[in-house]
């Protein structure tokens, strides 16, 4: 799972913690999928559009700063304006990772008479303190402006470990450890954040789920690639004994040393072979080898 989609998950899964913090107050909004505003959704890991009864709010989560964020959000106002007439579009856009991009401070595009201007967060300018007060904060405040960020952790993992809802206090643990990874170790984040209390949370389960199935993936992969590497070797080995025997009376000692070479090994005798004139030859070669 990205750094993307867990903010993402985070966002419409505490929609009124983020409202808290984005708009001042705990606002009730109501998650909107991306094709209300986009018929084709390529950048959905990292959009969030949420709605109230008068405002539609866009949250876009960034790990890096991209030249095209200006543009892109401009389209996706006008797309708003044109789907909601009667409410006020909001976006923001949160980077969370410190760059020192100048890209990070872009919060305007201008093009022909054209003029939008949307919200910047840089997360490391933001004290983390302002994210230690609701639950669905908490996953944000390593990222955020801190003198000490282990210890901001450890004081993220108090908090985790007195929310009472067991399946909230495992979204927001696994979260917390996700977004961590911009920044810490991943020792110091496993010796802080209970891997018991992770486990409660949907995004550690699919987080599971992924990678056996990607394990299972490589494991068929490679057992594949196994497989043509061994018929190469068969093949190889087969066409050099009979090219050999043809050749001189070859001896079963040199025999089981030609067996026990590996590819690469076997594909270097076929272009040397040619050159031997006798049996000493090839057993001078294979010395050579050892």
């Amino acid at each position: 799972m990205s750094f993307d989609s867990v903010c993402k998950f985070i966002a419409e899964t505490f929609t009124a913690d983020l409202a808290t913090w984005l708009l001042g107050e705990p606002v009730e909004l109501a998650r909107l999928e991306p094709t209300e505003l986009l018929s084709s959704p390529i950048y959905a890991d990292s959009l969030v559009l949420l709605e109230s009864k008068d405002l539609v709010l866009q949250i876009e989560f960034q790990v890096e700063p991209k030249a095209e964020i200006p543009f892109r959000m401009t389209d996706y106002a006008v797309r708003g304006f044109r789907r909601f007439p009667n409410k006020r579009v909001r976006q923001v856009v949160i980077y969370l990772r410190r760059s020192q991009s100048p890209l990070v401070y872009q919060n305007t595009f201008e093009r022909d008479g054209i003029r939008h201007e949307f919200e910047v967060i840089r997360i490391w300018e933001v004290p983390a303190a302002q994210f230690q007060g609701l639950p669905g904060l908490l996953p944000f405040a390593v990222l955020a402006q801190t003198g000490d960020r282990e210890r901001t952790l450890r004081q993220v993992s108090e908090r985790i470990e007195a929310i009472g809802d067991r399946g909230q206090r495992g979204d927001v643990a696994a979260s917390a450890a996700i977004l961590a990874g911009l920044v810490l170790e991943k020792g110091l984040i496993r010796s802080v954040l209970r891997e018991d209390v992770m486990k409660e949370s949907v995004i550690y389960q699919e987080i599971v789920s992924t990678a056996e199935e990607r394990g299972r993936n490589e494991g068929i992969l490679e057992g594949k690639l196994e497989g043509k590497r061994e018929g190469r070797l068969e093949e190889g080995l087969s066409l050099i004994l009979r090219q050999l025997k043809r050749r001189f009376e070859l001896a079963s000692e040199l025999q089981q040393q030609i067996e026990s070479l590996s590819l690469d090994s076997l594909e270097e005798l076929g272009e040397e072979l040619l050159d031997f004139s006798s049996e000493d030859n090839l057993a001078a070669w294979l010395q050579g080898r050892r």
